[in-house]
């Protein structure tokens, strides 16, 4: 049987913890169909001894959609990229660069940079249990592991397992003394290295991660890098998304507004509901939708205060959208705003 197609790299939103669950990948999809989307990191633990419908299930309108995985015992991580294929996943990851404490004492995340035959051989056990691409994201080091001939080392060593991509968060991780939050702001950017690491392995595939808070700014980085990963921004800002199918994929299609992104969103909101799912749950994804636009604090104040009443519905998300104005609802990203007559 021949593997499946390999997902494109070429614009990807960030795994995040906490963020990035499958209401925020549906959510997502509303607004750019070409985009690759990230699950948060699941632990093997989680995945073998815990509810595994919950921790990979997901929606098909999600493709395509990569799993990624935290863990460093290789067994452990080849049984869960095999559940992930049959879940339905397009790719399986290997989280080398979360650099939370409860991460780190697991011995995985970040603290794999130090221990890169830990890393090859997981891979290595990975893609014998899979057909689907294993990718790595990783930092560009770790405390004083952090010259450029060890981040080169790391991509050596995994490379020989196997793994032809590497999506580099361009800050190194201090594993004690800064926080999660901290490891993602103080640590400079290096973008150089990421460059750098390119240049000196123009055969393999390596994708941009950190810092990236516009589509004009990824664009940029892809005269350059494989690919860029959007992190925090496309969180907060959702609708920087729209233009990513017509400016990053080609496509014709015009991008789509706000109102048709929240109309293609609500079926699934509304099957959700009737699976009892709380409306917070879904909607808490949306609140970035109006960033910086009249309205925004209306559509935000509306679904945090109401939304949380029991048994709130769609009848929430119909009053929220009241408060925002029509040119705003309407507006389509590229696409000039209509002049008074």
């Amino acid at each position: 049987m021949s593997a499946p197609a390999r997902p494109p790299l070429t614009l990807s939103v960030a795994p995040m913890m906490d963020w990035t669950d499958r209401h925020c990948r549906v959510f997502h999809r509303a607004l750019t169909r070409r985009t690759l989307l990230y699950t948060e990191m699941v632990t093997t633990g989680a995945i073998i001894h815990g509810d595994r419908d919950r921790h990979l299930g997901f929606d098909a309108a999600e493709h395509p959609v990569a799993l990624q995985l935290g863990g460093s015992d290789a067994a452990a991580l080849a049984e869960c990229a095999r559940m992930g294929e049959d879940f339905g996943y397009d790719e399986i990851n290997l989280n080398c660069g979360c650099p939370s404490d409860r991460v780190s004492s697991g011995s995985f995340g970040a603290s794999l940079m130090g221990t890169p035959d830990t890393v090859a051989r997981a891979v290595e056990a990975m893609r014998a249990a899979t057909r689907l691409p294993v990718t790595v994201k990783h930092r560009i080091g770790i405390d004083d592991l952090d010259s450029y001939e060890h981040l080169t080392g790391f991509v050596r060593t995994v490379e020989a397992a196997g793994c032809d991509t590497f999506i580099v968060h361009a800050r190194k991780a201090w594993l004690s003394g800064l926080s999660p939050k901290e490891n993602r702001e103080i640590p400079p950017l290096r973008y150089d290295v990421v460059r750098q690491l390119k240049a000196d392995f123009p055969h393999l595939t390596v994708v941009l991660n950190g810092g990236v808070l516009t589509l004009d700014a990824a664009q940029d980085a892809l005269a350059w890098a494989d690919g860029v990963m959007i992190g925090r921004a496309a969180y907060q800002d959702p609708f920087i998304l729209a233009r990513a199918d017509q400016d990053v994929f080609g496509e014709s299609a015009p991008p789509v507004t706000r109102r048709e992104a929240i109309e293609a969103f609500v079926p699934y909101v509304a099957a959700q509901l009737e699976a009892g799912q709380p409306l917070p749950r879904m909607m808490k994804h949306t609140l970035g939708l109006f960033a910086g636009q009249p309205g925004a604090r209306h559509w935000k104040r509306t679904l945090s205060e109401q939304g949380h009443k029991p048994g709130a519905g769609l009848e929430v998300v119909r009053a929220a959208l009241e408060g925002v104005p029509a040119e705003v609802l309407d507006a389509r990203p590229g696409v000039p705003a209509p002049q008074p007559a």
